[in-house]
């Protein structure tokens, strides 16, 4: 898997972002998200875009947290949109908006993580 391999299924993104996560790979994981996303973290903080989103992730990847899959939930598919989440081993909950784009990939359009590095 590199950071050029896309979701085929909404459920992709959540695997993919602990994998890059922990890869340190910033590029893909900003390549998990639409290009005018919104990304609701750290807690308090709203990153619109990828500039925006890229630089949250820079500063969550330098922290080097090691993150450990949770229990991924059965995505909620409707059309081209999907409600996608997890509950974390910490016992919170990630809740994401996939859409599917022209190419049948899924990327996330709205991310409200419940990541604590």
């Amino acid at each position: 898997m590199t950071s050029k391999t896309v979701a085929t299924e909404p459920n992709d993104l959540g695997k993919y972002f602990i994998e890059r996560a922990n890869a340190g790979d910033v590029d893909g994981l900003v390549a998990l998200y639409e290009p005018d996303a919104v990304l609701a973290f750290p807690p308090g903080n709203l990153a619109t875009g990828h500039a925006e989103i890229r630089k949250v992730y820079e500063q969550f990847v330098a922290a080097a947290p090691v993150l450990l899959p949770g229990r991924q939930h059965l995505a909620l598919v409707s059309g081209d949109l999907a409600l996608t989440a997890s509950t974390l081993t910490t016992g919170e909950v990630t809740v994401e908006i996939a859409r599917r784009q022209p190419d049948g990939s899924w990327l996330w359009a709205v991310d409200q993580p419940a990541l604590v590095p």
